[in-house]
Formats: C-alpha cells, structure tokens, sequence
C-alpha cells in the first residue's frame, strides 16, 4: 500500500490554510454522535453510546461540517470536498470513534467479526473511501510529538503501519471506491512494520467482473461488508471477507498468512494486535503522488492511468462522499442475525 504521510501532510496543510484559522484550543467539543452496536450470539446487538471525532490536524472543532464531516443515526458520511467562502476545498477528514468515557472505542476482534454497511457510489477512480483499524491507545496519548491536551477527545494520538504518528498494527478493513477495492493486513514488531501487507483485491486475483457498478457486488448501490477474524488455539487463522447486498450473501476473499512472523509478525502478530483491542479509523482521501493505482488500476483494477488524478477528481467530482452506517462487532455470526 502506498504511504499514507504524502496524504495526511497535504491534507493537513490544506486544511489548516482554508478551514482553519488558528490551532484548536484544548478545549471539550460536542462530537456528533453516531449509534453503533456491540453483539454477542448468546445476547443479541447492544447499542452503544458512540461518537466520533476528528484526528487533531484535520479539525474545525467548531464545525465538523466544514471538515466533511457530518452524522445521522447510525451513519456517518464524510465529503472529500466542502465549500468554504463560496470556494471548494479539499477538506479530507478522518476521524476516530470515540466511547462515552472519552477514550476510542478499542475493539477487541480476535475470533471475532466487524460489519459495516457503506454507500460508495460516488466514489469515482482515484478516491479512497476507508474503513480501517490502528493500534492507538485508547487515551490518545501515546505520541509525545503528536499528543496535545485533550487525548482521544480531541483526536490525538494516531499510528499506522506506515509509521506516521509512530509505529503500529494496522489492519486496513476497506480501501475502496466504486471501481476497486482491497483489505489488507500491516502486522509490526516494534518499528519494523509490513508496509506493503498482505492483502486481498479481486481484481487483481482475477475476479474481474466482481466488483463495480451493475457487477457481482453492485457498487452503485449500499452493500454490508463482513470481515471475520477466526482463531484457533488463541492464533489467528484467517482473515475473511463477505458481503451482503439485497438479501444475498456474497463470499469473497480470505488471508491466509501475512508476512514474516520474524520480521514484522506476520498473522500471529497481527491476531494479538486484535485481541489487545484497536482504534477503528474512518477517511476520505486521494493521491497525487500515485493516483490511487495501488488500488485500482494496472492489474489493481480496471481505471486508466492519469485517471484518478486530485484535479480530475475535484473538476469532474466535486460530490464525492462516503458513508459508513450500521458499525457493529461482536461472534463470529452475531453482527448480521435478522
């Protein structure tokens, strides 16, 4: 996967330049909140008291619809672009979900199961609408160069496996947009992390005609995406992905393995990661420096090359938006009864 620091950097800057006028004080906010659900099969789905909140240098705590982002219910949609004084910029948010105490909500997935419903039909070539986990910790506090008064409540602390913030497991759920997609896996140990990963992209396994408008799975239209973390013996074995859309379950792909345990962690690593619990992560991004051909062009998927370009997509795009509703985790089986 392609470095996530080019991102974040420019996105930042661009924010801080247009939407927001002076660094936000450490001060409480309002965070939207957003319904989720916590499942179990013995007990059914239990709504939690959720809510999210934007990372520390993508914030306008005064408005979070400036920053793209707005919530309703159980859905939570983000722009990639939002006008400001008549002009549109690029506003990129990503955000966290945040418990009621004002720690993240750690997730603890290890023979577990996560399900999400997402809307990525606007989602043209280039973008990336994602839905992914980072090892934070929970207060938010664990970067001294990053960690300003506040914590968690006020979007502190990131980490991922391409070490910006600093060094953590990485499990990306969905890197998609309505043409391509993938979900990969960035075991660490220490510092050393799998950059690159172990992922899984039906495209580029050949399953050309599954993913995209009118295809196998339909993405002009909302689907459930399931991915499920089995162990055996406390490890994890796998991890599994599947889809619902109009009724109809519809398998995809599985990991087997990820990398070197040596080196980075591999599966193992990454199955303690889960257990341990980690911060489940929401952007909207695209890349100037690659144009998103990591994920779906080339033998990634089937968008043109120069075609998912940040000035293309802003000029021919500027409605582009995701959104992710009916978050629940829980037995493998419990988050999608009924």
């Amino acid at each position: 996967m392609v470095s996530k620091s080019s991102y974040i950097k420019l996105a930042a800057s661009l924010l801080a330049g247009v939407v927001v006028a002076q660094t936000p004080a450490a001060t409480p906010e309002d965070h939207p909140p957003l319904l989720t659900w916590k499942c179990t099969n013995s007990g059914g789905c239990v709504q939690q008291n959720t809510s999210v909140v934007l990372d520390w240098d993508f914030r306008n705590p005064a408005d979070y619809a400036a920053s793209g982002v707005s919530t309703s219910g159980n859905a939570v949609t983000m722009y990639h672009y939002v006008k400001v004084g008549g002009k549109l910029t690029s506003a990129s948010p990503r955000i966290y979900l945040l418990n009621s105490d004002g720690k993240y909500v750690m997730m603890n997935l290890l023979n577990q199961e996560l399900s999400v419903d997402v809307d990525l039909s606007t989602l043209p070539c280039g973008e990336n609408g994602a839905f992914y986990l980072s090892e934070m910790v929970a207060d938010g506090s664990k970067n001294p160069a990053q960690f300003n008064a506040g914590g968690a409540g006020m979007g502190n602390g990131y980490c991922d496996a391409q070490c910006q913030g600093y060094c953590c497991n990485e499990m990306d759920i969905l890197e998609a947009n309505s043409m391509a997609n993938a979900f990969t896996g960035h075991p660490c140990k220490g510092n050393n992390c799998d950059k690159n990963g172990c992922g899984y992209n039906p495209y580029a396994s050949n399953q050309r005609n599954f993913w995209g408008p009118g295809k196998t799975l339909d993405t002009s239209k909302p689907f459930t995406a399931i991915t499920q973390f089995p162990a055996s013996g406390g490890r994890l074995s796998q991890i599994t992905r599947k889809y619902i859309q109009n009724g109809r379950t519809i398998t995809s792909g599985s990991l087997n393995s990820c990398g070197s345990e040596g080196s980075t962690g591999g599966m193992t690593g990454m199955g303690q990661a889960l257990g341990r619990g980690m911060v489940l992560a929401m952007s909207i991004w695209n890349d100037a420096a690659q144009n998103m051909a990591w994920l779906d062009s080339g033998t990634n998927g089937p968008c043109a090359s120069g075609q998912g370009s940040p000035s293309n997509i802003q000029s021919q795009h500027p409605d582009t938006h995701v959104i992710f509703s009916n978050i629940r985790w829980g037995d493998i089986g419990s988050t999608t009864k009924g």
